[in-house]
C-alpha cells in the first residue's frame, strides 16, 4: 500500500536563510557518497558537511576530495573550485586532469549532484543554462554532464522569480539542460520530491502547504488520501 505522508510546516518562522538552505542540503547527502557542488548556492554546501570528510567532494576542474571554503591564512589562489572561489583540501585529496574529471561525471561515477536552476519542471526537466532571452549570456560549464551522469540531481534555487511567478513549473520554457533528471528541490519555502511525474511537497518554512499550492501551478501530493494510512 502506497504511503504519502503529509508534509512537516514550519510556521513559527519566515522562509530559510540561504545558509540555513545550505545546512538542510548538507545534512541530506548520503554519508560516503561521490557529489559535485554546481557553481554559485550550491558550493556554499561544503561548508555546512560535518565532518567534512564524510561524503567525497569532485570538481569538474580537476579536484577530488575537496573541503570547506578557505578563509584568511588558508586562501591558496592556486587550489580553487570551477567557481574560482578558494577551497581547502582534505587528507587524501587528488587531482587530474580536466577531461578525467569530465570522464567521471558522465561515466556515472558521482552519486549526488547538487545545482542551481531558472526552472524545474514537474516531471524533473531541468533549464539551467539559458533563459532564451536576447543578450542573456548562455553558462553550460558542466551542468550537461551532470544533469544526465549523476545518480542523483538536486536543485538548490528561489522558489518564485522577483515578480513572483514560480520557478517550479508545469513544463519549462526555458532551454532544457536535461531531462527528467531532477529528484529533489529545496528552496527557501519549501523541500519537494519528484519521482514518476509527481511533486511531493516535503517540508514548508513560513508558510502553509495550502498557501503554496495555490502559488504553484503544479499539483502537489501532499495530504493523505483516501484509501491510504499514515506511517
Amino acid at each position: 500500500m502506497k504511503i504519502v505522508r503529509p508534509p512537516l510546516e514550519h510556521l513559527d518562522r519566515g522562509p530559510l536563510d540561504r545558509t540555513e538552505l545550505a545546512a538542510l542540503v548538507a545534512r541530506d547527502i548520503p554519508d560516503g557518497a561521490y557529489v559535485n557542488l554546481g557553481i554559485g548556492l550550491p558550493t556554499t554546501v561544503a561548508s555546512f558537511l560535518d565532518p567534512p570528510g564524510r561524503v567525497v567532494l569532485h570538481t569538474e576542474n580537476g579536484m577530488l576530495g575537496m573541503g570547506p571554503e578557505a578563509h584568511g591564512d588558508d586562501i591558496d589562489p592556486d587550489l580553487l573550485n570551477a567557481g574560482k572561489v578558494p577551497v581547502t583540501e582534505l587528507p587524501g585529496a587528488a587531482y587530474f586532469h580536466h577531461a578525467d574529471s569530465f570522464a567521471m561525471m558522465r561515466g556515472g561515477h558521482l552519486d549526488v549532484c547538487i545545482l542551481g536552476a531558472f526552472q524545474v519542471a514537474a516531471n524533473g526537466d531541468l533549464a539551467n543554462w539559458h533563459t532564451g532571452d536576447p543578450g542573456a549570456i548562455p553558462a553550460v560549464g558542466g551542468a550537461m554532464d551532470l544533469a544526465i551522469g549523476a545518480k542523483a540531481v538536486y536543485v538548490m534555487m528561489d522558489l518564485f522569480t522577483r515578480d513572483g511567478a514560480p520557478k517550479l513549473v508545469p513544463s519549462c520554457t526555458y532551454p532544457l539542460t536535461g531531462r527528467a533528471c531532477v529528484s529533489r528541490v529545496y528552496t527557501r519555502h519549501a523541500v519537494f520530491h519528484l519521482a514518476a511525474g509527481a511533486v511531493r511537497l516535503v517540508t514548508t518554512f513560513g508558510i502553509t502547504a495550502d498557501e503554496l499550492a495555490q502559488r504553484l501551478d503544479v499539483p502537489l501530493v501532499h495530504h493523505i488520501e483516501q484509501g491510504e494510512h499514515r506511517a
